[in-house]
């Protein structure tokens, strides 16, 4: 079977899901969720990174590149389990529904978790527990260790920690870890639970036909474990503070760019032991996901260095990445690499020459197409190794997108190049995607809902109001799902239609 089938999928994080708890998790309704993929020809549900978020409640900025979110754990399964009851969730607050209120939930999930852990801990046959602590100590211990150390810092960044702690004195991390014994547990016991949780999921979808797209960002956030735990690997002062930080320069999203604040690698020191953290991480994901789409992919060619004291991202320059030699190991270690390489924002023949001497699709998003004919996100240019997309978590939706920003002169070009007026921009642009060469067609949950621009994800650059979008049940039976079923069938993305050639479809009588 080949790697990339022609198919066609939803893009959707875990917490846009429907619930009871003000935030979408691994219950009922991603199982549900997976058999509504299933019953309108959808094969592929992707996701953002599943890491477990901090400050600015981002999933691009996590405190581990390999943990869980444990607010995605579902509170209604540890009823089933046992590990809470009826009652302890009799509480449960009127949350929103279509949108999460971060600075709710997760007080309310962490109490009810304490309970789930607690009556854990009265259990007798842990063997399970433990086999996941043993074969996920290489994190698992750093990170256990680290989310309690920073509770007990009230959340602070750990550079603010005493000396000691902050950067890893022996007898200090030994003391600690003798101090913290019960709250390092209950950490890996949540982290366990999500695993399991998660593992459910991925089982019933990989079963029911459905592949998981999972989202790997290049850089890991400053204040994680993985920098606390590898500060030789990053670019660091001697208190632990970043000297140079990751970012882009001037580009669609931003006109002074995008100043991330993640630390940067030392590559040369990763390089001497054959990127072993790298492969790891690799490892990990794809024990999760079928398939891993790498953010900024670019800047494993080249990635833009800012000095950290700059307050944007103008004043920075290109760096040499690990290109090839990266990949190999990371081929040589793992095999054939199920990576989609986010090749969008300032690509140069370098990074394109990076994704395809490894055979790694590309991204095309449509909203970014209507300029003039030679644009290579019109799905006459597309290649048939990339990834369509009407828009990523990054744009607006579809419909906001064609009311808030197109102007005439890029409509007078649609019109022209579609022959046709636009009645419907959503189902437009899907027929567009769903027609074109490449492999794969994805189109995010909010443009099948036909949603405005109440309906966005994310705003690069802006703080605050992002990451909170949520669909309540009623979209499950939007009409939307009518349309997707017809235009994945009519252009030859069904699952069931994979069999038929060409010459069949043409002298079927």
């Amino acid at each position: 079977m080949t790697l990339f089938p022609r198919s066609s999928g939803i893009l959707l994080h875990p917490t846009s899901l429907p619930g009871h708890y003000g935030i979408g998790d691994l219950g009922d309704n991603a199982f549900r969720f997976i058999d509504w993929l299933v019953a309108h020809g959808q094969t592929i549900w992707q996701v953002l990174p599943l890491g477990p978020t901090s400050y600015g409640d981002s999933p691009y900025q996590t405190l581990s590149a390999f943990a869980g979110n444990p607010n995605l754990i579902s509170l209604d399964k540890l009823v089933e389990e046992g590990l809470l009851s009826e009652d302890d969730l009799a509480d449960t607050p009127d949350f929103p529904t279509d949108n999460v209120d971060f600075g709710w939930i997760i007080p309310f999930h962490n109490e009810k978790l304490n309970i789930a852990y607690k009556n854990f801990k009265k259990v007798k046959d842990k063997s399970a527990f433990e086999a996941f602590c043993d074969d996920s100590a290489h994190w698992l211990d750093d990170f256990a260790l680290f989310v309690a150390l920073k509770n007990d810092h009230d959340l602070r960044p750990w550079v603010e920690w005493e000396p000691e702690l902050a950067l890893r004195d022996e007898k200090a991390i030994a003391d600690a870890i003798k101090k913290y014994a019960d709250e390092i547990q209950e950490q890996k016991f949540r982290q366990w639970i999500f695993h399991r949780q998660w593992y459910d999921v991925k089982y019933y979808a990989n079963d029911k036909g459905v592949r998981l797209f999972g989202d790997l960002p290049i850089f890991v956030a400053h204040d994680s474990s993985d920098v606390w735990a590898n500060q030789d690997k990053h670019f660091l002062d001697d208190t632990g503070n970043p000297t140079v930080i990751a970012g882009v320069p001037p580009d669609y999203f931003s006109p002074t760019g995008q100043r991330w604040g993640n630390p940067l690698y030392r590559w040369d020191v990763m390089k001497e032991d054959g990127y072993s953290w790298w492969i790891e991480r690799f490892k990990a994901i794809l024990s999760l996901v079928d398939y891993i789409r790498i953010d900024h992919f670019r800047g494993f060619e080249a990635y833009w260095e800012i000095p950290a004291e700059e307050e944007t991202a103008i004043n920075g320059e290109w760096i040499d990445g690990p290109e090839e030699h990266f990949f190999q190991a990371i081929k040589d270690a793992l095999g054939e690499l199920p990576i989609i390489a986010e090749d969008l924002g300032v690509i140069t023949e370098g990074v394109e020459k990076l994704r395809d001497d490894f055979n790694l699709p590309g991204m095309k998003v449509l909203q970014f197409a209507w300029s003039d004919p030679t644009n290579p996100f019109l799905p006459h240019n597309h290649p048939v190794n990339c990834v369509v997309y009407t828009g990523t978590h990054d744009n607006n939706t579809t419909v906001g997108w064609f009311s808030d920003e197109v102007d005439d002169g890029t409509l007078g070009f649609m019109k022209d190049y579609l022959g046709q007026d636009i009645y419907d921009i959503v189902w437009t642009l899907a027929r567009v995607g769903m027609r074109s060469s490449g492999h794969t067609f994805i189109m995010p949950m909010q443009d099948v809902l036909g949603l405005g621009s109440e309906g966005r994800m994310n705003t690069p650059g802006k703080l605050g109001g992002n990451w909170t979008w949520r669909f309540t049940e009623d979209g499950f039976d939007h009409s939307g799902k009518d349309a997707l079923l017809h235009v994945t069938r009519m252009f030859q993305r069904h699952p069931d239609q994979q069999e038929k050639s060409y010459g069949d479809i043409a002298t079927k009588k």
